[in-house]
């Protein structure tokens, strides 16, 4: 839900600082006080387009930030992990909007798009205007709305689901009828190619071994020669090798160890150097006894490497990477295969068109059902809500299979009686609408998923019992979510939870914007204000307690 919103130098506005309540909040104030400018706030945190000069006079920019507790919005949740931010139960927006009309946006402190702000902002308010289009006009908020109210939600992702699987297969099966002859060509070449590779028989650790063979080979004979002239050095030249020197030094050593005992360490140090180049030199000889020039092995080696080589170059390719060419060829083959005369993708297609279609069936179903029950209840809270005559309806126009089902889901109505019903979007004036509007949410409150509600004068054109009812209806919706409501009629403001007042007032010259929180005592003058207009009288405060329910004193 909406938790705080602060505003800074926007329009006729330099603090304000607002923390909200769950439930039902009216806010009310004399005509011009500034209602406005909180509606205009919220929508440009939530990723409104900037209409106009909002920055106070006088300021290089405006400010708005919003606070939401999203720990049970799984869909704001959802989104922020998909967008890879940080996910909080706290999730703050914040618009800063310069005096040239540049703009920045935040989300968590981090820096967003505008685009951003009104994706997540779907998730968290709808706001019910007069002059601001809102959510209920679209035809995909209207069928997610039948869908709730029928409780299919569940069913509509495992549809989109199964319509995505189909379209690809058919996706797959138109390219392959229009390129048949294309990828029957393509098919024998990878058999050819997949041939000839197999013929090689390559395996990746193969070319380091190779490599290190040929190396070894080709240079057999320096090898030979280095090894034979480093054991003459070491142990076995006639003149001199450094066996004999060490066992020259060794011996020395142990005869002055006679005479200080402490040369032993040294004497042991020597004795060890001994031993190994004793062990070097056995090494040496081994290796020794064991090679000998091979050049057929060689030419073996270099033959294969040379293969290797060229069939790397055919593919332009590297050596290491034919195993790999050749695993993706054998997949592609397959697939080409399955495109093939046995019918194997067609039937794929088939299968999926089934699934998709038994599931869009039984969608449609839901839909019908629920489309005829949600006509009618809206239509019966129209004839409380002014609307006498007014008829609400739900078509189900059957169309081309699509992510969403079998058929368009669009809202009709008739503003009185012996009209036909015609899209809401075309007929519905701003009034009509957010009544409409609010008997649609107050139905749905409890499947929705929209935390907030902000209604902006949803009473204009009733009053008398007909507001009481919209009261009435407002309370309700707010035992469900957050509403937050500006109103001009003391029978709506009377049954909210919590009431704020709007007022403006002159300060050095400038005209600035106030909201505040009313206690009890002030909320009684304010509902007789609305009530009696500028004179008060106490009859008209006796009024304003028994609908606020207050007792007189």
């Amino acid at each position: 839900m909406l938790q705080a919103l602060s505003i800074r130098d926007f329009v006729i506005v330099d603090v304000l600082e607002l923390e909200f309540s769950a439930g039902y909040t009216a806010l009310t104030g004399e005509t011009g006080a500034g209602k406005s400018i909180l509606i205009d706030a919220l929508s440009l945190s939530l990723g409104a387009r900037n209409e106009g000069d909002v920055t106070r006079q006088g300021c290089e920019k405006a400010e708005i930030a919003t606070t939401f507790d999203i720990a049970n919005n799984l869909a704001a949740r959802e989104w922020l992990q998909a967008q890879e931010m940080d996910v909080d139960d706290t999730l703050m927006l914040r618009r800063v909007i310069y005096a040239d009309g540049r703009s920045r946006a935040f989300i968590n402190g981090a820096t967003a798009t505008v685009g951003q702000l009104r994706e997540i902002g779907e998730h968290l308010i709808d706001i019910y205007s007069q002059n601001a289009h809102h959510s209920l006009l679209k035809v995909a908020t209207q069928r997610e709305i039948l869908d709730a109210y029928a409780q299919a939600t569940p069913s509509v992702k495992q549809l989109a689901k199964l319509y995505k699987e189909w379209t690809q297969l058919h996706q797959q099966q138109l390219t392959y009828e229009k390129n048949a002859s294309q990828f029957a060509d393509e098919l024998a070449g990878l058999r050819d190619s997949t041939r000839e590779l197999k013929q090689l028989g390559f395996a990746a650790e193969e070319w380091s071994t190779l490599q290190q063979e040929h190396i070894r080979l080709s240079h057999g004979a320096s090898l030979l020669t280095g090894m034979e002239a480093s054991l003459q050095l070491m142990s076995e030249g006639d003149e001199v090798n450094a066996l004999d020197l060490l066992s020259q030094a060794q011996a020395k050593v142990l005869e002055l160890q006679a005479i200080d005992a402490g040369l032993q360490p040294m004497a042991e140090t020597l004795d060890s150097a001994v031993v190994q180049l004793e062990e070097a030199s056995r090494a040496l000889n081994r290796y020794l006894q064991k090679s000998e020039l091979d050049p057929e092995r060689l030419a073996e080696v270099e033959t294969r490497i040379q293969a290797i080589h060229s069939a790397a170059r055919k593919y332009r390719i590297k050596p290491d990477d034919l195993p790999d060419l050749l695993s993706t060829q054998l997949e592609r083959m397959a697939e080409l295969e399955a495109f093939g005369d046995d019918g194997v993708l067609a039937k794929q297609v088939e299968a999926a068109w089934q699934k998709y279609h038994q599931q869009a069936s039984q969608l449609s179903a839901l839909r019908q059902q629920a489309a005829k029950q949600l006509a009618n209840t809206i239509s019966d809270q129209m004839q409380a809500l002014s609307l006498k005559g007014g008829q609400f309806a739900v078509a189900l126009t059957p169309g081309e299979p699509a992510i969403y089902g079998l058929e368009q889901v669009e809202f009709l109505v008739a503003g009185h009686a012996g009209v036909e019903p015609r899209a809401l979007n075309k007929v519905a004036s701003g009034g009509e609408l957010s009544r409409i509007s609010l008997a649609l949410q107050v139905t749905t409150a409890s499947l929705g998923t929209v935390p907030c509600m902000i209604f902006d004068e949803v009473d204009v054109g009733i009053g008398g019992g007909v507001a009481e009812v919209v009261g009435q209806l407002l309370s309700q919706l707010g035992q469900h979510r957050q509403v937050l409501v500006i109103t001009h009629l003391a029978q709506v403001a009377a049954q909210a939870q919590q009431h704020w007042q709007v007022s403006k007032s002159e300060q050095q010259g400038a005209t600035l914007s106030r909201i505040r929180t009313l206690n009890s005592d002030a909320r009684i003058e304010e509902v007789a204000r609305m009530l009696g207009g500028l004179q008060i009288t106490e009859a008209t405060r006796m009024h304003a307690r028994e609908m606020l329910k207050v007792p007189s004193v």
